[in-house]
Parts: structure tokens; C-alpha cells; sequence
């Protein structure tokens, strides 16, 4: 089954749709209404509020189990480190039910640790399609997360998009601006090298 793309609108991130896996949860609710039926988890990438922003009200309309990576969880509560301060917001109130570590599997989805921009930073990563959804780690234009939020790390984030950057690629479905359905390796590797060329 294709990646579904619900597309982030103003500071909304994108969300996708992976079986009954939702990713990320900062669209309107109304966006999501018409799969609530299918979704039994929702997996943040981030802690960030542009990708929590709606989580209440989407996991009060699904049920949904709500699963973050272990070293972003204190996140979810915290007004800095969800960025939510900078977005003239508060942190919404969602605690996780179930915290991810590297390796785990979500439906059919294998969860990567990809610190950098944030701790606890997560991609899912379809084994069988060679489908990846990045969150705010890379993006289809070759660009990648920023490092100047609290728990940014340049370092962290270059080793993150080495580890991508040995998987086999083909649908890159980033957290802001538009999926590329094919060559996602390339994309990868265009960020790396703008990491590794312009950053020290």
C-alpha cells in the first residue's frame, strides 16, 4: 500500500498514512476525519509543535495509540523544546502510551533513530517498498532538519543522514513541502553533501 500524503498547510507539517499507521499529527483534524476509521496508531517523527499541534483532537477522534521515540517524550510537555514558544503556542497536552527506540516496528514500519534536530528524532523507513518518511531529518529538496532549536545537534545530524544515506531509497516523504515518489536515495545524498560541504 502507497504512503498517503495529507498534506501540512501554514505551520502544519505534513501527515502521512501508512496502513493504520498516521505520521505526525499537526493538520487539521478535519483532514484526518475521513480516514479515522484506519488509524490505530500515530508515530511522531518529533516532539515539535508544527507536528503535534492537533494530536489531542486526532487521537480523541481515532483512539489511536500515540508512540514517540524514548528521548523525545519529555518534549510532548515542554513549551521549549516542543518549539511551541516560538510559535506564540503551548505545548498540547498528549503523553505517549508507547516510547520507540531504534529498530522497533510500527505496523510495517521499521522506526531509525536520526538525532540531529531533535533527540528523539525518528524516519520509518518501508522495507518492502523502500519508502521513507523523514520528518524534519531530510527533505525532497536536498535540504535537511535545522540544528539552532534547543536539543539540536549538527553532529548527530550529520551521522543521521549517513545512515540513511545506505538505504535504498525510492519515495522520500518529508515532514514539510512535497514527497518525491521516486529517487529518494538522491535526495538524501544531496543532503549529505550540503551537511558535509557548508556545515563544520
Amino acid at each position: 500500500m502507497p504512503v498517503r500524503w495529507i498534506p501540512g498547510s501554514g505551520i502544519a507539517a505534513n501527515s502521512y498514512l501508512h496502513h493504520h499507521v498516521l505520521v505526525d499529527a499537526g493538520v487539521s483534524p478535519l483532514q484526518i476525519r475521513p480516514f479515522a476509521g484506519e488509524i490505530e496508531v500515530i508515530v511522531l517523527t518529533h516532539c515539535h509543535y508544527d507536528h503535534t499541534a492537533r494530536l489531542p483532537e486526532i487521537r480523541n477522534m481515532t483512539g489511536a495509540e500515540v508512540c514517540i521515540h524514548a528521548a523525545d517524550a519529555p518534549g510532548l510537555a515542554s513549551d521549549l523544546l516542543s518549539a511551541a514558544m516560538f510559535f506564540g503556542e503551548r505545548a498540547p497536552p498528549a503523553p505517549a502510551h508507547r516510547l520507540l527506540r531504534d529498530g522497533d516496528r510500527v505496523g510495517g514500519l521499521r522506526v531509525i533513530h536520526t538525532p540531529g534536530h531533535t533527540p528523539g528524532g525518528i524516519c520509518l523507513y518501508d522495507e518492502a517498498g523502500h519508502d521513507l518518511i523523514s520528518g524534519d531529518t531530510v527533505f525532497s529538496d536536498g535540504g535537511f532538519g535545522r540544528t539552532d532549536l534547543p536539543g539540536g545537534d549538527e553532529a548527530a545530524l550529520r551521522h543521521s543522514l549517513e545512515r540513511l544515506a545506505a538505504l535504498d531509497v525510492r519515495g522520500l516523504f518529508p515532514g514539510h513541502g512535497s514527497p518525491a515518489e521516486a529517487g529518494g536515495s538522491r535526495h538524501i545524498a544531496a543532503a549529505r553533501e550540503l551537511l558535509s560541504r557548508f556545515h563544520h
